[in-house]
């Protein structure tokens, strides 16, 4: 069987309305907004060298062989920023050891788009402070 449904004069409420959590006044807003237009160039632009980094990451091991290459192009399709590539570049370089011409092109490639990407070549001095 079903309880009494109870109505405001039961209750005690004086008032039907649903009690409201949330003042009146709008909340501020949780996201940021579409910014200015110089702000959205720069995003585009930080997206679009981090997808020239990541296909560059891409070519470099496509042609490598067994778990190590499975494992680093699994690693490189699931990056989202370009520090995960930055993170990733010693795995690759150890990979492209070989001291033929295409493995020697294709890390002379590599180098090039982290310098573009990573400028002073990303390392911290004492301090924290970059070169």
């Amino acid at each position: 069987m079903n309880p009494p449904v109870q109505t405001a004069a039961r209750t005690g409420s004086r008032s039907g309305a649903p009690r409201q959590y949330f003042s009146a006044a709008s909340p501020a807003p949780v996201l940021p907004g579409p910014g200015l237009p110089h702000d959205r160039h720069a995003r585009i632009a930080a997206r679009r060298s981090f997808v020239d980094l990541k296909h560059q990451f891409m070519a470099a091991i496509e042609t490598l062989d067994g778990m190590r290459g499975d494992w680093l192009r699994h690693q490189v399709r699931h990056a989202h920023e370009p520090v995960d590539l930055w993170l990733l570049r010693g795995a690759v370089f150890a990979a492209l050891e070989s001291q033929d011409e295409y493995s020697r092109r294709v890390r002379n490639d590599l180098h090039r788009v982290l310098d573009s990407v990573f400028p002073d070549n990303g390392e911290l001095l004492a301090f924290g402070m970059r070169l």
